[in-house]
């Protein structure tokens, strides 16, 4: 007996599962640092957001779905840190506790890793870095990462808001990824009042969609 052709239609559940394995999941540098109260650029209630975060691991790992952590990675020298010529303390030097994620995230074994930073960069972004001298950006690994995978879309979460999860979350709207942050998710850094709420702005006016998680 022939099949209809809605016999031969996906179901829903693996309609909803294709999408699902279709999305990643992107940490954004939830490292000592930042998160740490201990650490040379602590993001004020960062360790607020971790167990928000880490049930958004918990699930995309369950679905099957492709986590890729970002880490700031810099030398001990570079024009990114005010000491050098630039605006930012010392922070994540590569191979120190600082650099290292914060004690209680949960790093899923089998995921993937973006370092940014590491020649000396600025490193706002998962998808790119540039060079504070000269201008010049560089690609990281992070879309050949997610392309190779079939990756759509992006769920963003991490720290910080308002540098390098609205950087990251840009950076995957230019490159044609659907993107979504969660605001219980991540926290802000708020050099000047309301810098938070000018990187929200800034995200849904590039398409990005803003949630709690």
């Amino acid at each position: 007996m022939r099949k209809s052709k809605s016999d031969d239609a996906p179901k829903f559940s693996e309609l909803v599962t294709l999408s699902k394995q279709n999305t990643a999941l992107i940490v954004v540098d939830v490292q000592n640092d930042f998160v740490d109260s201990c650490g040379s650029l602590y993001v004020q209630d960062a360790e607020s957001v971790v167990p928000n975060i880490n049930r958004m691991i918990s699930d995309a790992r369950s679905e099957g779905r492709l986590v890729v952590y970002t880490q700031d990675w810099h030398p001990e020298v570079t024009p990114h840190f005010a000491k050098d010529g630039g605006i930012w303390p010392v922070h994540c030097v590569g191979d120190t506790w600082g650099a290292e994620f914060y004690r209680e995230l949960a790093v899923a074994p089998d995921a993937d890793f973006v370092r940014k930073g590491t020649g000396g960069e600025d490193g706002y972004s998962g998808f790119s870095v540039r060079d504070p001298q000269t201008g010049n950006s560089s690609d990281t690994a992070m879309e050949r990462i997610l392309r190779a995978r079939g990756v759509e879309r992006v769920d963003v979460v991490g720290i910080a808001t308002d540098y390098c999860v609205k950087e990251t979350a840009l950076d995957a709207r230019k490159r044609g990824f659907s993107t979504v942050v969660y605001c219980n998710c991540m926290k802000s850094v708020d050099l000047e009042p309301g810098d938070s709420d000018l990187a929200i702005d800034a995200m849904i006016e590039a398409g990005v969609e803003v949630r709690d998680a």
